[in-house]
């Protein structure tokens, strides 16, 4: 990894913790686009994972009064049901495929509250999502839209669902790192130094971004991430019809 690519890095890799730490989603989305542009989806994937889980368990730290452990324990039950499946079909990510995945993520964010009849504190429906945020998860990269449709009627406030979501995050992202190790160790001792250097940035990012996220008040939270997702999104529907098409 050249020099200039891996100080380039290092900067979203804090940006992009930064941007987590206050929304408890997004900045990963950021992050998976640069991460394909220099390395194959496999590989991008994994080293998305070690970014992903550092800043996600130092968010989860953080905020660990918050965490909702019955959820979690749940949760992670469908995430490792979902990595089964995917290795059973000998799923194998690409650029266009996990474009086109995070670029519907959006719907999901603007369909009607009324609409979903799930809450977390379920046991069968936090089942439920770590199956199909599990499932993203390793698929796509990310999954935080999708988990967010479990919360709308938990009546949990924002620290709750960002410091759930976190440690969430970590178990999805620990069992997709393992997924895709194969693809990790095409990476050079080099590059692996690169990407364990960023991690402290991650964290500084995180402890950043949570300290903005007191200052902010529920609605807020909800419109502001609400409007950042999309935008997200519909770039990658975009990139994702044009490397289609190419």
């Amino acid at each position: 990894m050249p020099l200039l690519i891996g100080l380039a890095f290092i900067a979203v890799v804090f940006s992009t913790s930064l941007l987590s730490g206050i929304f408890g989603m997004a900045g990963g989305l950021v992050l998976l686009w640069f991460l394909l542009l220099i390395f194959p989806a496999g590989t991008a994937m994994a080293v998305h994972g070690v970014i992903q889980l550092t800043a996600n368990a130092s968010r989860a730290w953080i905020s660990r009064r918050y965490i909702v452990w019955r959820i979690v324990a749940c949760m992670t039950l469908g995430v490792l049901s979902a990595a089964g499946l995917l290795l059973l079909f000998n799923y194998s990510p690409n650029a266009a495929t996990v474009s086109l995945l995070i670029g519907c993520m959006p719907i999901l964010v603007w369909m009607p509250k009324h609409w979903f009849h799930f809450d977390a504190n379920r046991a069968s429906h936090a089942l439920g999502c770590g199956v199909a945020s599990g499932g993203l998860t390793i698929a796509a990269g990310v999954s935080g839209p999708l988990i967010d449709i479990f919360f709308v009627r938990s009546h949990m406030d924002r620290r709750q669902v960002v410091a759930t979501k976190a440690m969430i995050q970590v178990v999805a992202h620990s069992i997709k790192i393992i997924f895709y190790l194969g693809a990790a160790m095409a990476l050079s001792a080099g590059e692996w130094a690169i990407v364990l250097l960023a991690a402290p940035f991650a964290m500084l990012g995180t402890h950043t971004g949570n300290r903005i996220l007191q200052r902010l008040t529920d609605a807020n939270f909800r419109t502001w991430t609400r409007w950042i997702v999309t935008g997200i999104g519909v770039f990658y529907l975009l990139q994702g019809i044009f490397l289609l098409t190419r």
